[in-house]
């Protein structure tokens, strides 16, 4: 079976490292140049892996542009593997192989479609997540499932990375014997139930901005959704300096501190607790974008 793999980011190097180790090695590996790695919090160079497995590398940066079609057209591909991709895949790539185009997303489809979908998931407190393989089509990520995985997280401590991670060793179990399934002519196909079907907006690096009214779960939240690996939550200290919060906890006992929504209330060696709109405080355990923690008692502005 002749296959085309297309990715961009640490998902697609799992993917690719599986396939490859268990003996489905693609004929030909498509992927952002490395000036374009900027695209991508999470980029990964895939030719590393490519040519330990004497796969042919092509650097494309546009999934429908004319050389991009014709480069795979003349490769007559059974399968084209879209792992980690963001770019949609038109009709004229889709036609492509003979048996069709497979796509990856990390929800338990059709829930949580569309762009942003980690963060999302941390944001909204869900409980039962997954990942999902399917066939791409028209629509976004609502193409038949050919294999999907499901699991239970704990929405107060899950974060970002604990998804990623997740949806890695997911993928790494779904996609080689998919493959092996395929290759033998067994091809799987569900419909996408329309019942429990929501799409996610895109999220920006801009939406990580921490408003100090919201209440410490909701800041919680946002601090552990937009963590690594991506670009983090932020606020701004006392003297204009922007502060990327990664880590926080709860502070104990609960209504110990009393102050303004954004008002540091204790500073102890690199932790620092602020206050936040419900009257809760949280401590900060890890942040960047200064050398010392804001000063006792300073007000945290807000970026515009």
């Amino acid at each position: 079976m002749k296959t085309v793999f297309v990715g961009a980011v640490e998902t697609s190097h799992a993917a690719l490292v599986s396939i490859c180790a268990a003996g489905h090695a693609p004929d030909l590996v498509m992927t952002l140049p490395p000036h374009l790695s900027h695209r991508h919090s999470d980029f990964v160079d895939l030719e590393v892996v490519a040519k330990r497995y004497d796969v042919p590398v092509s650097y494309i940066e546009q999934t429908n542009a004319p050389e991009t079609i014709e480069q795979i057209e003349a490769l007559k591909p059974d399968l084209i593997l879209v792992i980690g991709w963001s770019q949609i895949c038109g009709a004229a790539f889709r036609a492509i192989p003979r048996i069709g185009c497979i796509g990856f997303h990390p929800s338990a489809l059709p829930r949580l479609r569309g762009r942003g979908v980690i963060p999302w998931t941390v944001v909204l407190g869900e409980r039962n997540v997954g990942s999902s393989l399917f066939w791409l089509g028209e629509g976004a990520d609502d193409g038949p499932i050919a294999a999907q995985a499901r699991y239970a997280v704990d929405p107060e401590t899950v974060t970002a990375r604990e998804l990623y991670n997740r949806s890695l060793r997911a993928i790494s179990g779904l996609l080689p014997p998919l493959l092996e399934q395929i290759a033998l002519g067994d091809i799987p196909r569900e419909p996408q139930p329309q019942v429990g079907a929501s799409v996610c907006a895109r999220r920006r690096p801009e939406d990580g901005l921490i408003d100090w009214s919201r209440s410490a779960a909701e800041i919680n939240r946002l601090i552990r959704a937009s963590g690594p690996p991506y670009p983090g939550a932020f606020t701004s200290g006392p003297d204009g300096s922007q502060l990327v919060l990664t880590q926080v906890r709860y502070t104990q006992p609960d209504g110990y501190y009393i102050g303004l929504p954004g008002q540091i209330q204790a500073v102890e060696g690199q932790t620092f607790t602020v206050a936040c709109g419900d009257g809760r405080c949280l401590d900060i355990l890890e942040w960047s974008g200064a050398d010392i923690p804001p000063a006792l008692h300073s007000k945290l502005g807000k970026l515009s």
